[in-house]
């Protein structure tokens, strides 16, 4: 009986050897024969959304874990708003704010932000601006900004749910906090 288990372990060992090496050519196949389409204007295949937008999530909130976050106040969201305006609002909107029009032509497509914004914490957000995403278009302002500025802007974005137009435009104009472009 030893015998015969050792054998079906044999086996199944060369069988997960067979498959990973052919998965290894296909993917290999896969990068050298430009058959996976890369272009902006196609949409990748769900297997692909999927597997992409489950390690960025996991990633993300795997670093992230170790961010300490501040106590986040108003002095913070009225500064967050004017850099959320200047920096973020072209591909991610605001309320009553559509992203710009390039930025419709962006895969993946960067998340209306009031919308999407609460499945994030607010660790998670600094980690994000601070590094971006890899092959996204998020870039990663940490190397232009300070934690402050980049704490500020995550202060705001927190506050972007349930955000009205109108008090959404106020931070433009200057006549909430008193900040303003």
């Amino acid at each position: 009986m030893q015998p015969k288990t050792r054998q079906l372990a044999k086996g199944a060992a060369v069988g997960l050897l067979a498959i990973i090496l052919i998965s290894l050519v296909v993917v290999v196949w896969v990068a050298y024969s430009g058959a996976y389409n890369v272009a902006a204007t196609q949409d990748h295949q769900p297997i692909v959304r999927w597997t992409l937008e489950t390690t960025m999530k996991n990633s993300v909130s795997d670093r992230a874990g170790a961010v300490q976050t501040p106590v986040l106040n108003d002095a913070m969201v009225a500064g967050g708003a004017v850099r959320y305006q200047a920096m973020c609002e072209h591909c991610h909107g605001g309320p009553g704010v559509e992203k710009s029009e390039w930025a419709q032509g962006m895969l993946p497509q960067p998340p209306h932000l009031p919308d999407v914004v609460s499945e994030w914490k607010s660790n998670e957000v600094f980690w994000l601006a601070k590094h971006g995403v890899r092959m996204s278009g998020m870039p990663a302002f940490g190397p232009t900004h300070s934690d402050d500025e980049l704490w500020e802007i995550t202060a705001f974005v927190m506050r972007l749910p349930g955000m009205t137009t109108s008090e959404y435009a106020r931070f433009d104009t200057g006549d909430s906090a008193g900040q303003g472009h």
